[in-house]
């Protein structure tokens, strides 16, 4: 994963539980919405052949990763497939540290301000803030106060509505799941209505980050 390269359109979306038949057309999906990094769950069937089939089709178009990486056993498979950076919805010391050790960035979760700190403090690229939604935009402020060199990613609750509240209070990066990655959607081929609620998303975050929006 090129960090820098993220950092420029911070936002990833969540794969999560998508049959085999889907990922093809969903990436390309993502593709065209301008979507740049994807994380696919480790607890999704078949979630090693699923990242080494996204990445053989986005052929370097896409920052693919691993989430819900809860053992060293996991986060083998992941990176043997191809995954290229790694979430977690906690901190799992030993997965932190093997990452940090072989410059793999790493997202471990945490909500407290304890949970946070030590996240960071164990090398978190970015500590991810979840379940966002319940405690909403303000939360960022709150924890930016005490903490303000420690960046967050949100994860939870993030829609276009409310994603530029969520850099103005102090996020720097959103992740966005199953609200838009709907699984009946998928199981429905309506990869371009996917497409098109991707786009108006990746726009609401590109006006955040002061960057050229696109057309739906």
């Amino acid at each position: 994963m090129d960090i820098q390269r993220f950092k420029k359109l911070p936002i990833m979306g969540i794969i999560r539980g998508i049959g085999a038949s889907s990922i093809e057309p969903l990436t390309e999906a993502i593709i065209a919405s301008g979507l740049e990094t994807i994380e696919i769950t480790m607890n999704t069937p078949e979630a090693v052949d699923l990242i080494k089939k996204a990445v053989s089709v986005s052929s370097g178009r896409l920052m693919i990763g691993a989430g819900t990486v809860l053992t060293m056993k996991d986060l083998r498979s992941a990176l043997k497939a191809g995954a290229g950076f790694i979430v977690m919805p906690v901190l799992i010391p030993e997965v932190t540290a093997y990452c940090l050790k072989k410059r793999i960035p790493v997202f471990p979760g945490a909500l407290t301000p304890q949970e946070i700190f030590n996240a960071w403090k164990a090398g978190a690229t970015m500590v991810k803030v979840f379940p966002s939604g319940f405690l909403g935009p303000k939360y960022f402020k709150e924890i930016k106060g005490p903490f303000a060199d420690i960046e967050l990613m949100a994860v939870g609750g993030v829609r276009p509505d409310n994603v530029q509240e969520f850099f103005k209070y102090g996020a720097s990066a959103v992740a966005v799941g199953a609200s838009i990655f709907d699984l009946e959607l998928i199981r429905q081929g309506k990869f371009e209505r996917i497409k098109n609620e991707l786009i108006l998303l990746v726009n609401a975050v590109r006006i955040s980050a002061h960057l050229t929006v696109l057309s739906v």
